[in-house]
């Protein structure tokens, strides 16, 4: 039987941490609300002016996004009156009234549409819509280690010219953003061309390009920064499948604060080019810490290529930059894979493999700041070696910062069973969380057979209608590769 105290120093101390966990969820609070309104106040500002233009984008790590808000700005500035708005946002009816247009779109994996495009490609692609009143310019986005590079994009371009809009000139695509200033440029001048836009100086272009790419259209990247290899760790020695390494940077000495991300961002990190003249693209990676942390965490995996090369970035985290070595990395909001409106709801967090770095980094964030309502869900290979973070998840678990834990291990037993297994397992508490509780989902982990296994998984359970509001409302989120 409880015993309830009558110690009043106790009962103070009971009181004064209420007090500061209401505090806590206020100032969370207030701090979403400001920022919900300066959008909506930047969004307003930037559909005032006189002459109308629609700026739509299809972005799920947030370069295309980025692009989008700069140049919306730049348009602005140009006395254009600019509707911002993810491609999955855009209506029939906005179209038909737009007389001229922006599109910048990503292509996710090989030749999909973006998480935020995903309502326009089901909805208003496959259809008929009469746009001959429309005059567009295109940048397509994309990655030519893929077969359908700038698949997505492609598709939306020969759309409207199908339905009779007129493009300013033939469709941009850019391979690999970081390192092609030359697309870029020639973006910003259709926007000077046809815009108005004022061209930007003052980034001088990559050794070797043309003359013409001098003038790079919008800076993408925040400053590069020089960071140190703290601690290294192999996670899963004895696995069967590729190793997996468990590290921290620290920020430097002299760096007077740590620079903020927000869970669920990215870090880009720049690996050694193999030869001097060689430009080598950084490499992605889910933050798995909070800036309370003070420290970046990541979980990488030892990657190689189909001729059995290891992988550049990966084996030289892993394997070659020592401990206390610096390393260049510039970070990167994701506001794809954010909490945002989520901050305070259930969360749902589905991931295999290194996968658990973005949905880690959600937990702590939340466990710091008092939120406690997590269901995770996880796939990997064998239980007595691939379960990262094992003993802190299992700590979370029994300190009730976790509601439920569930790992499904594929290569244990007579049968596989992954995550989306477990999904259908569970399907009455996701149906519950979801309809009832108004959770939101979150997905990190590999494309090709996880995400998009779980994403059907999802829609047999909840409903195609229903998962496609839970897109709309910001409600499921995906980082996926």
């Amino acid at each position: 039987m409880w015993d309830m105290t009558t110690d009043p120093q106790r009962w103070l101390l009971a009181a004064a941490l209420t007090a500061a966990y209401v505090l806590l969820c206020l100032v969370i609070y207030l701090r979403q609300r400001r920022q919900c309104r300066q959008l909506q106040q930047q969004a307003a500002a930037l559909a005032q002016g006189g002459r109308p233009l629609l700026l739509a984008y299809a972005s799920q790590t947030g370069q295309a996004q980025a692009l989008a808000e700069q140049a919306a700005q730049h348009l602005h500035r140009a006395g254009w009156a600019v509707q911002l708005l993810p491609l999955g946002q855009v209506s029939a009816a906005q179209l038909q009234a737009a007389k001229r247009a922006l599109f910048i779109l990503s292509t996710y994996g090989e030749g999909d549409a973006p998480d935020n495009a995903l309502l326009f490609h089901s909805r208003i692609l496959p259809s008929a819509l009469p746009l001959p009143q429309l005059q567009y310019g295109l940048l397509a986005l994309g990655d030519s280690q893929y077969q359908q590079f700038c698949g997505f994009g492609r598709a939306v371009d020969g759309w409207l010219q199908a339905q009779g809009a007129q493009a300013w000139q033939p469709r941009i695509e850019v391979d690999n953003i970081s390192t092609n200033p030359a697309a870029l440029a020639q973006w910003q001048a259709l926007l000077v061309q046809h815009l108005a836009v004022q061209p930007v100086q003052g980034v001088e272009a990559a050794e070797g390009a043309e003359a013409s790419t001098a003038a790079a259209p919008f800076p993408l990247a925040a400053p590069m920064q020089t960071w140190t290899l703290a601690a290294r760790q192999h996670s899963n020695p004895g696995s069967q499948g590729g190793a997996v390494y468990y590290l921290e940077l620290a920020a430097p000495a002299a760096q007077e604060a740590i620079p903020h991300w927000q869970s669920g961002d990215l870090v880009d990190i720049y690996p050694p080019a193999l030869a001097s003249e060689q430009s080598v693209a950084p490499r992605s990676y889910s933050i798995a810490s909070s800036a309370q942390d003070g420290r970046i965490h990541l979980l990488v995996r030892q990657t190689q290529d189909a001729q059995g090369r290891p992988g550049l970035a990966s084996h030289w985290l892993t394997q070659t930059l020592a401990l206390g070595e610096p390393l260049h990395l510039t970070l990167r909001p994701h506001p794809g894979f954010r909490l945002e409106d989520n901050a305070q709801r259930p969360l749902v967090l589905i991931g295999n493999g290194t996968g658990l770095a973005g949905l880690r980094g959600h937990i702590r964030q939340r466990i710091q700041n008092g939120e406690y309502a997590h269901w995770l869900l996880l796939g990997e290979r064998q239980a007595a070696h691939d379960q990262h973070y094992g003993q802190e998840l299992q700590a979370y678990l029994a300190a009730g910062q976790l509601a439920h834990l569930d790992w499904a291990f594929s290569r244990d037993g007579a049968g596989k069973v992954y995550v989306q297994d477990l999904l259908r397992q569970h399907a009455p508490r996701l149906r519950q969380w979801v309809e009832q509780r108004d959770a939101a989902i979150y997905v990190c982990g590999s494309l090709q057979g996880m995400a998009q296994a779980v994403d059907t998984t999802l829609r047999d359970i909840l409903g195609s209608a229903a998962v496609d509001e839970l897109l709309a409302q910001g409600r499921y989120r995906r980082d996926v590769y």
